[in-house]
């Protein structure tokens, strides 16, 4: 996780790409657009490298991991 930072004097505390104001947010939501890695850096971001998206995505994958879920019972 050493590309991604959390500084709350930077969006609020929100995730982003180390040396950057890119939020891990954003990048998520571009894929989630079905925008490629190529396309973000290219069109949206030329500072980043692929391996920095790649951040984005464990970054998201290891907070769903930590998350605790709690399921109420459902009355029937």
């Amino acid at each position: 996780m050493e590309r991604i930072t959390v500084n709350p004097r930077i969006h609020f505390g929100k995730p982003c790409i180390k040396g950057t104001r890119i939020t891990v947010q954003s990048i998520l939501e571009l894929l989630d657009e079905g925008i490629t890695f190529d396309e973000i850096i290219s069109t949206y971001y030329p500072d980043l490298v692929v391996e920095d998206i790649r951040a984005c995505i464990r970054y998201a994958i290891a907070l769903v991991a930590a998350e605790d879920i709690h399921i109420a019972a459902v009355a029937a």
